[in-house]
């Protein structure tokens, strides 16, 4: 599996902000051309380590970066990559060669036993499928093959916690600062925060340009509705909120308003008890409203409603509860031409008070369907959430009208679009931070807008992303010097 990094052409010039920002984002998109980590400290070493121990070790480099597998290759480690804290691979986006060759980019699994690749799974795991190397400590009575789900064999390799050094760090981190933190750590802070606004503003206009072909496939309404379900699906359930928005189209909700919230949780699945008894009293008669009105139509419907696998329930705040979504999603069907009036104005303020605004007599102090009511009240969108949906919907989505013939060009929309605070980080945007900045103290001062956040985003996906020599070969250093 040899992996070829693919970089994207330059953005037509229609889809520009204004001549300057054209030019910031155009020089980005040349020199891209041209070219976990909130985790509390690990527990001290014991008589006999832990596998979470064992694999800080492991990321640590302490076994080395030098291996013979199971079967006799030689292996080496060119980048041990990221330390994954949700389901899946221990360690994501990893480089190994293996016998020499080009360096193979894919997953790393560890594991205390090599059976523990088929007892935990892993061999029908989709998630497995790129796994290059698994690492074991304790070896079967008799030989064992870890396998994928394609049954490709997975290379092996056998470590011995017998040879490590009795010292270990306690506060190792998730993700290692690259080699490009020398050089931006002598930059000035305002050429830094050029580069990140020059990739930040080449980010904005490759969503624009996504959502532009989904304009013309779709419409703009159908569009907008698709991308404002993605949005209140999160990371974990962006597919099935996809779905919902492809499987009921805003027009036919428009149609069956009065249907339009009890269709919604019903393709989402969400209706399938008839016995009201399972639910609480106080929500027995919001659901009675809903299946009543969700009966008629479900057996015309039966082939579009999501099966229950699809969702994500568990891991995800109670305020971020996919059913309150579905909620959120379906009120905004219901007050669509509210929403297009202030969509309209191309202002971040107007757009976020009607959020802001939005209500529900039932969701506004429930989480779920099953859930007793909240004695506190809840946002049916939160600012957070808001947040998200102007820098990855609205700016993107009013940056492809302008790139419609038929719509005269407006003022630029950078300058309110770089004065969006970012309001939430998460584990993705922590490494890229600590990959290019390291313990920069004006770390910090480079993640308060959701401007900056994106561009390091950028910044992470076309170098560190790209990259299979462990920073060794990355060309982003010597970019940065050039950078004015």
């Amino acid at each position: 599996m040899r992996v070829v990094s693919t970089h994207s052409t330059p953005l037509r010039a229609s889809l520009s902000l204004d001549m300057t920002d054209e030019q910031n984002a155009n020089r980005y998109a040349q020199m891209r051309v041209a070219a976990r980590v909130r985790e509390r400290a690990l527990f001290p070493s014991q008589r006999i380590p832990s596998e979470l121990e064992l694999q800080a070790r492991w990321f640590a480099g302490d076994f080395g970066k030098q291996f013979i597998t199971t079967n006799g290759d030689k292996i080496d480690i060119v980048q041990f990559g990221i330390w994954n804290r949700e389901a899946g691979p221990d360690f994501s986006d990893a480089a190994i060669r293996l016998n020499g060759s080009e360096p193979i980019r894919g997953n790393i699994e560890f594991d205390l036993t090599d059976r523990n690749w088929e007892a935990h799974g892993h061999a029908t795991n989709p998630a497995f499928e790129n796994t290059v190397l698994h690492v074991f400590v304790h070896a079967s009575d008799r030989t064992f093959f870890a396998r994928t789900r394609s049954n490709r064999e997975v290379p092996q390799v056998h470590v011995d916690p017998n040879a490590l050094p009795e010292t270990f760090s306690a506060n190792l981190p998730l993700a290692r600062p690259g080699r490009c933190q020398a050089p931006l750590k002598d930059l000035p802070a305002e050429r830094m925060r050029s580069v990140l606004e020059a990739a930040a503003q080449f980010r904005l206009q490759r969503k624009a340009a996504r959502i532009r072909n989904k304009i013309d496939n779709h419409g703009c309404d159908e569009a907008l509705f698709q991308e404002l379900a993605a949005a209140l699906g999160y990371k974990e359930n962006k597919l099935p909120f996809t779905l919902l928005a492809q499987r009921l189209p805003l027009k036919l909700l428009r149609q069956q308003s009065t249907d339009c919230e009890a269709l919604v949780f019903g393709i989402a699945g969400f209706l399938q008890a008839p016995d009201l008894d399972v639910y609480e009293r106080s929500t027995r008669k919001y659901v009675r409203q809903l299946w009543d009105n969700w009966w008629p139509q479900r057996d015309g419907l039966q082939r579009l409603i999501l099966p229950a696998k699809l969702w994500r329930l568990s891991g995800t705040r109670p305020l971020n509860h996919p059913q309150r979504r579905v909620a959120a999603l379906a009120t905004l069907a219901h007050n669509w031409p509210a929403f297009q009036r202030s969509s309209g104005k191309r202002s971040s303020s107007v757009a976020s008070d009607f959020f802001q605004a939005l209500d529900h007599p039932f969701w506004n102090s429930h989480y779920t369907l099953t859930a007793e009511t909240s004695p506190k009240e809840m946002a049916l969108i939160g600012e957070s959430r808001i947040t998200e949906i102007l820098a990855n919907v609205l700016f993107p989505f009013w940056l492809a009208e302008d790139a419609d013939p038929s719509t005269p060009f407006r003022t630029s929309l950078w300058p309110e679009y770089a004065k969006l605070p970012a309001r939430l980080s998460n584990r993705r945007l922590e490494t890229a931070a600590m990959r290019l900045f390291g313990n920069d103290p004006r770390r910090p001062q480079f993640l308060r807008t959701v401007a900056h956040q994106q561009g390091l985003l950028q910044i992470y996906e076309d170098f560190c992303m790209q990259d299979n020599s462990d920073c060794a070969q990355c060309p982003f250093p010597e970019q940065m010097r050039k950078w004015q």
